[in-house]
Protein backbone atom coordinates (compact mmCIF):
# COMPACT_ATOMS: atom_id res chain seq x y z
CA UNK A 1 0.00 0.00 0.00
CA UNK A 2 2.97 2.43 1.52
CA UNK A 3 4.42 1.95 -2.76
CA UNK A 4 0.79 2.22 -4.27
CA UNK A 5 0.65 5.73 -2.16
CA UNK A 6 4.21 6.62 -3.38
CA UNK A 7 4.11 5.98 -6.82
CA UNK A 8 0.55 8.06 -7.31
CA UNK A 9 2.34 11.08 -5.29
CA UNK A 10 5.37 10.66 -8.42
CA UNK A 11 3.59 10.63 -11.16
CA UNK A 12 0.90 13.19 -9.79
CA UNK A 13 4.44 15.22 -9.31
CA UNK A 14 5.82 14.05 -12.85
CA UNK A 15 2.59 15.46 -14.36
CA UNK A 16 2.93 18.34 -12.63
CA UNK A 17 6.64 19.32 -13.26
CA UNK A 18 5.89 18.15 -16.88
CA UNK A 19 2.97 20.58 -17.26
CA UNK A 20 4.92 23.33 -16.09
CA UNK A 21 7.88 22.67 -19.00
CA UNK A 22 5.13 22.67 -21.51
CA UNK A 23 3.30 25.54 -20.52
CA UNK A 24 7.18 27.40 -20.88
CA UNK A 25 7.61 25.19 -24.41
CA UNK A 26 4.99 26.79 -25.83
CA UNK A 27 5.63 30.40 -25.22
CA UNK A 28 9.52 29.83 -25.79
CA UNK A 29 8.42 28.94 -29.31
CA UNK A 30 5.30 31.07 -29.40
CA UNK A 31 8.06 34.07 -28.83
CA UNK A 32 9.90 33.52 -32.04
CA UNK A 33 6.40 34.31 -34.04
CA UNK A 34 6.33 37.39 -36.46
CA UNK A 35 3.48 40.41 -35.67
CA UNK A 36 3.41 44.12 -35.71
CA UNK A 37 4.51 45.81 -33.26
CA UNK A 38 1.52 47.94 -31.65
CA UNK A 39 2.23 51.33 -32.73
CA UNK A 40 0.24 53.99 -34.79
CA UNK A 41 1.30 57.43 -36.28
CA UNK A 42 1.56 60.47 -33.78
CA UNK A 43 -1.02 62.77 -34.06
CA UNK A 44 -1.07 64.20 -30.56
CA UNK A 45 1.45 63.96 -27.66
CA UNK A 46 -0.14 63.10 -24.40
CA UNK A 47 1.33 64.96 -21.31
CA UNK A 48 2.70 62.28 -19.48
CA UNK A 49 3.65 62.21 -15.59
CA UNK A 50 7.00 60.02 -14.87
CA UNK A 51 5.77 58.35 -11.70
CA UNK A 52 9.24 56.92 -9.58
CA UNK A 53 8.44 55.78 -6.37
CA UNK A 54 11.87 56.11 -3.89
CA UNK A 55 12.26 54.27 -0.90
CA UNK A 56 15.33 54.74 0.97
CA UNK A 57 17.01 54.76 -2.49
CA UNK A 58 19.32 58.20 -1.94
CA UNK A 59 21.78 56.34 -3.45
CA UNK A 60 20.12 56.16 -6.92
CA UNK A 61 17.25 58.64 -7.32
CA UNK A 62 19.21 62.03 -8.18
CA UNK A 63 20.64 59.99 -11.07
CA UNK A 64 17.53 58.81 -12.00
CA UNK A 65 15.14 61.07 -11.72
CA UNK A 66 17.69 64.11 -13.41
CA UNK A 67 18.49 61.54 -16.36
CA UNK A 68 14.13 61.32 -17.17
CA UNK A 69 13.85 65.02 -16.91
CA UNK A 70 16.65 64.92 -19.57
CA UNK A 71 14.52 62.40 -21.53
CA UNK A 72 13.77 63.71 -24.93
CA UNK A 73 9.32 63.87 -26.05
CA UNK A 74 8.00 66.68 -27.79
CA UNK A 75 5.16 66.78 -25.68
CA UNK A 76 4.81 67.95 -22.27
CA UNK A 77 6.06 65.99 -19.20
CA UNK A 78 6.99 66.02 -15.56
CA UNK A 79 8.93 63.21 -13.32
CA UNK A 80 7.49 63.24 -9.84
CA UNK A 81 9.65 61.31 -7.58
CA UNK A 82 7.45 60.07 -4.40
CA UNK A 83 9.83 60.02 -1.75
CA UNK A 84 9.55 57.58 0.97
CA UNK A 85 12.32 57.83 3.82
CA UNK A 86 14.56 59.90 1.48
CA UNK A 87 17.09 62.19 3.19
CA UNK A 88 16.44 65.88 3.38
CA UNK A 89 19.21 66.80 1.55
CA UNK A 90 18.25 64.81 -1.23
CA UNK A 91 14.53 66.08 -1.81
CA UNK A 92 16.40 69.39 -1.54
CA UNK A 93 18.30 68.21 -4.96
CA UNK A 94 15.63 67.09 -6.50
CA UNK A 95 13.62 70.12 -5.96
CA UNK A 96 15.97 72.41 -7.11
CA UNK A 97 16.37 70.67 -10.41
CA UNK A 98 12.82 71.27 -10.66
CA UNK A 99 11.41 67.24 -9.75
CA UNK A 100 8.23 67.25 -8.29
CA UNK A 101 8.65 65.72 -4.87
CA UNK A 102 5.85 64.44 -3.53
CA UNK A 103 6.48 63.20 0.62
CA UNK A 104 5.28 59.99 1.61
CA UNK A 105 5.41 57.63 5.01
CA UNK A 106 3.64 54.59 6.38
CA UNK A 107 4.22 52.20 9.25
CA UNK A 108 4.35 49.82 5.77
CA UNK A 109 5.52 50.99 2.81
CA UNK A 110 4.12 49.71 0.10
CA UNK A 111 4.68 50.85 -3.69
CA UNK A 112 1.15 50.38 -4.47
CA UNK A 113 0.24 52.89 -1.01
CA UNK A 114 3.03 55.39 -2.43
CA UNK A 115 1.73 55.62 -5.87
CA UNK A 116 -1.88 56.07 -5.15
CA UNK A 117 -0.95 58.61 -2.48
CA UNK A 118 0.87 60.55 -5.04
CA UNK A 119 -2.28 60.36 -7.29
CA UNK A 120 -4.62 61.47 -5.14
CA UNK A 121 -1.97 64.65 -4.34
CA UNK A 122 -1.35 65.83 -8.07
CA UNK A 123 -4.45 67.56 -10.09
CA UNK A 124 -6.62 65.50 -11.86
CA UNK A 125 -6.40 66.90 -14.98
CA UNK A 126 -2.99 67.48 -15.29
CA UNK A 127 -1.93 64.35 -17.14
CA UNK A 128 -3.26 61.85 -19.55
CA UNK A 129 -0.46 59.26 -18.96
CA UNK A 130 1.42 57.89 -16.25
CA UNK A 131 4.75 56.17 -16.66
CA UNK A 132 5.96 54.22 -13.95
CA UNK A 133 9.58 53.82 -13.24
CA UNK A 134 11.82 52.41 -10.33
CA UNK A 135 14.54 54.23 -8.50
CA UNK A 136 17.16 52.48 -10.54
CA UNK A 137 15.38 52.89 -14.05
CA UNK A 138 17.00 54.85 -16.78
CA UNK A 139 14.62 55.15 -19.84
CA UNK A 140 15.95 53.67 -23.23
CA UNK A 141 16.29 57.05 -26.40
CA UNK A 142 12.44 57.86 -27.28
CA UNK A 143 10.71 55.30 -24.67
CA UNK A 144 8.17 58.22 -24.26
CA UNK A 145 7.48 58.57 -27.83
CA UNK A 146 7.21 54.79 -28.24
CA UNK A 147 4.67 54.81 -25.41
CA UNK A 148 2.73 57.69 -26.59
CA UNK A 149 2.65 55.97 -29.97
CA UNK A 150 1.44 52.74 -28.33
CA UNK A 151 -1.17 54.81 -26.95
CA UNK A 152 -2.20 56.19 -29.99
CA UNK A 153 -2.63 52.97 -31.56
CA UNK A 154 -5.55 52.82 -28.74
CA UNK A 155 -4.05 51.14 -26.25
CA UNK A 156 -4.64 51.90 -22.17
CA UNK A 157 -1.96 49.65 -20.56
CA UNK A 158 2.10 49.48 -22.02
CA UNK A 159 4.62 47.48 -20.43
CA UNK A 160 8.52 48.29 -21.63
CA UNK A 161 10.95 45.87 -22.47
CA UNK A 162 12.86 46.19 -19.23
CA UNK A 163 16.37 45.05 -19.01
CA UNK A 164 20.30 45.07 -17.56
CA UNK A 165 22.16 47.98 -17.00
CA UNK A 166 24.89 45.71 -15.50
CA UNK A 167 26.24 42.69 -15.30
CA UNK A 168 29.38 43.06 -13.99
CA UNK A 169 28.93 40.28 -11.16
CA UNK A 170 27.77 36.54 -11.83
CA UNK A 171 24.70 36.76 -10.05
CA UNK A 172 23.85 40.02 -12.18
CA UNK A 173 24.28 38.24 -15.21
CA UNK A 174 21.99 35.49 -14.07
CA UNK A 175 19.42 38.10 -13.08
CA UNK A 176 20.29 39.38 -16.69
CA UNK A 177 19.58 36.26 -17.73
CA UNK A 178 16.36 35.53 -16.25
CA UNK A 179 14.59 38.99 -17.09
CA UNK A 180 15.27 38.58 -20.64
CA UNK A 181 13.67 34.88 -20.08
CA UNK A 182 10.84 36.56 -18.34
CA UNK A 183 10.39 39.03 -21.57
CA UNK A 184 10.50 36.29 -24.28
CA UNK A 185 7.94 33.61 -22.49
CA UNK A 186 5.66 36.08 -20.80
CA UNK A 187 6.30 38.86 -22.85
CA UNK A 188 7.02 38.29 -26.31
CA UNK A 189 5.09 35.10 -26.43
CA UNK A 190 2.24 36.00 -24.99
CA UNK A 191 1.62 38.79 -27.36
CA UNK A 192 2.35 36.74 -30.21
CA UNK A 193 -0.16 33.88 -28.87
CA UNK A 194 -3.09 36.74 -29.08
CA UNK A 195 -2.73 36.94 -25.23
CA UNK A 196 -1.47 40.42 -22.75
CA UNK A 197 1.89 40.73 -21.75
CA UNK A 198 2.95 39.98 -18.19
CA UNK A 199 3.25 43.87 -16.41
CA UNK A 200 6.99 43.85 -14.62
CA UNK A 201 6.25 46.29 -12.08
CA UNK A 202 8.25 49.28 -13.61
CA UNK A 203 8.79 50.65 -17.08
CA UNK A 204 4.94 50.66 -17.23
CA UNK A 205 2.26 53.12 -18.90
CA UNK A 206 -0.83 53.72 -18.10
CA UNK A 207 -3.98 55.58 -18.85
CA UNK A 208 -3.55 58.00 -15.77
CA UNK A 209 -7.28 58.13 -14.92
CA UNK A 210 -6.93 54.49 -15.14
CA UNK A 211 -4.28 53.58 -13.04
CA UNK A 212 -5.88 55.82 -10.51
CA UNK A 213 -9.01 53.03 -10.65
CA UNK A 214 -6.38 50.57 -10.57
CA UNK A 215 -4.47 51.34 -7.20
CA UNK A 216 -7.79 52.05 -5.43
CA UNK A 217 -8.08 49.47 -2.84
CA UNK A 218 -4.82 48.17 -3.42
CA UNK A 219 -3.76 47.46 0.36
CA UNK A 220 -0.65 46.09 0.96
CA UNK A 221 0.43 43.71 -0.97
CA UNK A 222 3.91 42.74 -1.63
CA UNK A 223 3.08 41.89 -5.40
CA UNK A 224 1.09 45.81 -6.31
CA UNK A 225 1.88 44.21 -10.31
CA UNK A 226 0.47 41.03 -10.64
CA UNK A 227 -2.55 42.90 -8.20
CA UNK A 228 -3.01 45.21 -10.88
CA UNK A 229 -2.16 42.55 -13.84
CA UNK A 230 -5.41 40.56 -12.15
CA UNK A 231 -7.46 43.48 -11.93
CA UNK A 232 -6.59 44.70 -15.99
CA UNK A 233 -7.50 41.20 -17.25
CA UNK A 234 -10.71 41.03 -15.33
CA UNK A 235 -11.46 44.26 -16.59
CA UNK A 236 -11.01 43.03 -20.45
CA UNK A 237 -8.32 45.45 -21.46
CA UNK A 238 -5.09 44.36 -23.31
CA UNK A 239 -1.66 44.89 -21.96
CA UNK A 240 0.77 45.54 -24.64
CA UNK A 241 4.41 45.03 -25.08
CA UNK A 242 6.95 47.15 -26.53
CA UNK A 243 10.06 45.63 -26.78
CA UNK A 244 11.87 48.21 -28.96
CA UNK A 245 10.99 50.48 -25.98
CA UNK A 246 13.99 49.87 -23.78
CA UNK A 247 13.76 50.58 -20.26
CA UNK A 248 17.12 49.85 -17.99
CA UNK A 249 17.41 48.49 -14.86
CA UNK A 250 20.09 47.32 -11.74
CA UNK A 251 20.31 44.07 -11.59
CA UNK A 252 20.95 42.16 -8.12
CA UNK A 253 25.02 41.20 -7.48
CA UNK A 254 25.22 38.85 -4.71
CA UNK A 255 23.45 36.11 -3.33
CA UNK A 256 21.48 37.80 -0.36
CA UNK A 257 19.65 40.52 -2.02
CA UNK A 258 18.96 37.98 -4.58
CA UNK A 259 17.18 36.27 -1.36
CA UNK A 260 15.50 39.32 -0.48
CA UNK A 261 13.94 39.77 -3.71
CA UNK A 262 13.19 36.21 -4.49
CA UNK A 263 11.52 35.90 -1.19
CA UNK A 264 9.07 39.27 -1.79
CA UNK A 265 8.49 37.51 -5.01
CA UNK A 266 7.28 33.54 -4.18
CA UNK A 267 4.88 35.53 -1.33
CA UNK A 268 3.52 37.43 -3.90
CA UNK A 269 3.18 34.39 -6.04
CA UNK A 270 1.92 32.16 -2.96
CA UNK A 271 -0.79 35.21 -2.20
CA UNK A 272 -2.36 35.58 -5.57
CA UNK A 273 -2.81 31.76 -6.23
CA UNK A 274 -4.47 31.80 -2.79
CA UNK A 275 -6.35 34.66 -3.84
CA UNK A 276 -7.91 33.76 -7.49
CA UNK A 277 -7.27 30.19 -7.92
CA UNK A 278 -11.14 29.08 -7.38
CA UNK A 279 -12.19 32.94 -9.22
CA UNK A 280 -9.70 31.52 -12.13
CA UNK A 281 -11.71 28.78 -12.81
CA UNK A 282 -15.34 30.30 -12.07
CA UNK A 283 -14.25 33.33 -14.47
CA UNK A 284 -13.32 30.44 -17.28
CA UNK A 285 -16.34 28.74 -17.31
CA UNK A 286 -19.21 31.57 -16.69
CA UNK A 287 -17.43 33.95 -18.80
CA UNK A 288 -15.18 32.26 -20.98
CA UNK A 289 -12.12 34.75 -20.14
CA UNK A 290 -9.03 32.50 -20.87
CA UNK A 291 -6.48 35.27 -19.92
CA UNK A 292 -7.50 35.62 -16.54
CA UNK A 293 -7.50 32.21 -16.38
CA UNK A 294 -3.68 32.06 -17.54
CA UNK A 295 -2.84 34.20 -15.36
CA UNK A 296 -3.97 32.25 -12.58
CA UNK A 297 -2.27 29.29 -13.85
CA UNK A 298 1.02 31.29 -13.88
CA UNK A 299 0.77 31.29 -10.12
CA UNK A 300 0.80 27.74 -9.88
CA UNK A 301 4.36 27.58 -11.54
CA UNK A 302 7.41 26.39 -9.83
CA UNK A 303 9.88 29.47 -10.15
CA UNK A 304 12.48 28.50 -12.79
CA UNK A 305 15.66 28.45 -10.93
CA UNK A 306 13.78 25.77 -8.22
CA UNK A 307 12.23 23.31 -11.13
CA UNK A 308 15.43 23.19 -13.00
CA UNK A 309 17.05 21.91 -9.47
CA UNK A 310 13.68 19.70 -8.67
CA UNK A 311 14.44 18.14 -12.30
CA UNK A 312 17.84 17.66 -11.80
CA UNK A 313 17.40 16.08 -8.49
CA UNK A 314 14.70 13.85 -10.15
CA UNK A 315 16.87 12.64 -12.68
CA UNK A 316 19.68 11.49 -10.32
CA UNK A 317 17.35 9.77 -8.09
CA UNK A 318 15.06 8.12 -10.12
CA UNK A 319 17.61 5.27 -10.73
CA UNK A 320 17.33 4.38 -7.26
CA UNK A 321 13.41 5.18 -6.67
CA UNK A 322 11.16 1.78 -7.04
CA UNK A 323 8.21 3.71 -7.71
CA UNK A 324 7.52 6.88 -9.95
CA UNK A 325 8.37 8.01 -13.91
CA UNK A 326 11.23 6.43 -15.31
CA UNK A 327 14.89 7.95 -15.40
CA UNK A 328 14.19 8.74 -18.61
CA UNK A 329 11.07 10.70 -18.20
CA UNK A 330 12.74 13.14 -16.03
CA UNK A 331 15.61 13.27 -18.68
CA UNK A 332 13.55 14.17 -21.12
CA UNK A 333 11.50 16.43 -19.55
CA UNK A 334 15.15 18.12 -17.88
CA UNK A 335 16.07 18.98 -21.09
CA UNK A 336 12.81 20.20 -22.99
CA UNK A 337 12.59 22.44 -19.70
CA UNK A 338 16.58 23.67 -20.70
CA UNK A 339 15.28 23.76 -24.01
CA UNK A 340 12.54 26.49 -23.39
CA UNK A 341 15.13 28.47 -21.40
CA UNK A 342 17.93 28.07 -24.14
CA UNK A 343 14.99 29.08 -26.78
CA UNK A 344 13.98 32.14 -24.39
CA UNK A 345 17.45 33.66 -24.27
CA UNK A 346 18.51 36.31 -26.73
CA UNK A 347 21.82 35.91 -28.80
CA UNK A 348 23.82 38.72 -27.05
CA UNK A 349 23.55 37.36 -23.75
CA UNK A 350 25.64 34.06 -25.31
CA UNK A 351 28.91 35.15 -24.45
CA UNK A 352 31.78 33.42 -22.39
CA UNK A 353 31.18 35.31 -19.72
CA UNK A 354 27.21 32.89 -19.17
CA UNK A 355 29.38 30.06 -17.72
CA UNK A 356 29.59 31.81 -14.91
CA UNK A 357 25.99 32.71 -14.70
CA UNK A 358 25.21 28.86 -14.82
CA UNK A 359 27.85 27.62 -12.50
CA UNK A 360 26.15 30.16 -9.67
CA UNK A 361 23.24 27.79 -10.66
CA UNK A 362 23.01 25.64 -7.82
CA UNK A 363 23.60 28.51 -5.26
CA UNK A 364 20.70 30.29 -6.55
CA UNK A 365 18.91 26.88 -6.14
CA UNK A 366 19.62 26.79 -2.61
CA UNK A 367 19.03 30.69 -2.35
CA UNK A 368 15.63 30.13 -3.71
CA UNK A 369 14.64 26.70 -1.61
CA UNK A 370 15.89 29.42 1.51
CA UNK A 371 13.33 31.73 -0.02
CA UNK A 372 10.88 29.19 -0.11
CA UNK A 373 11.29 29.25 4.35
CA UNK A 374 11.37 33.12 4.73
CA UNK A 375 7.76 34.06 2.68
CA UNK A 376 6.29 35.12 6.00
CA UNK A 377 9.46 37.22 6.28
CA UNK A 378 7.59 39.54 3.58
CA UNK A 379 4.12 39.07 4.78
CA UNK A 380 5.03 40.70 7.96
CA UNK A 381 7.40 43.39 6.96
CA UNK A 382 8.52 45.14 3.56
CA UNK A 383 11.72 43.73 1.99
CA UNK A 384 13.50 46.20 -0.15
CA UNK A 385 16.02 45.77 -3.16
CA UNK A 386 18.91 48.63 -2.46
CA UNK A 387 20.49 49.63 -5.19
CA UNK A 388 24.05 51.37 -5.92
CA UNK A 389 24.78 53.44 -9.00
CA UNK A 390 23.49 54.71 -12.41
CA UNK A 391 27.26 56.01 -13.12
CA UNK A 392 27.26 52.69 -15.95
CA UNK A 393 25.01 54.24 -18.59
CA UNK A 394 24.99 57.64 -19.47
CA UNK A 395 22.65 60.49 -18.71
CA UNK A 396 19.98 60.79 -21.99
CA UNK A 397 21.16 63.60 -24.30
Amino acid sequence: MIFGILNVIFYCLGIYLLANVLYLLYFAIAGFFKIKLPYAPTQNHRRICVLIPAYKEDAVIIESALDAKLHQYEGEFDVCVIADKLMPSTIETLSLHNVKVIEVRFEKSTKGKALSTALSALPLDAYDLAVVLDADNIMGPAFLEKVNSAFEAGYKVIQGHRTAKNQDTPFALLDACNEEINNHLFRRGHQRSGLSAALIGSGMAFDYHYLIKLLSGIGETVGEDKEIDFRIIKDGIKIAYLEDAWVYDEKVADSGVFLNQRTRWIAAQIEFLKKYFIEGFVLLFRNGNIEFFNKMIQTLLLPRILLLGVLSLFVVISFALPVGPSPLFWLVTLICCGAALLLSLPKRLYNKDLIKAVVRLPLAFITMCIALLSINKAKKSFIHTPHTSNSKLPINK
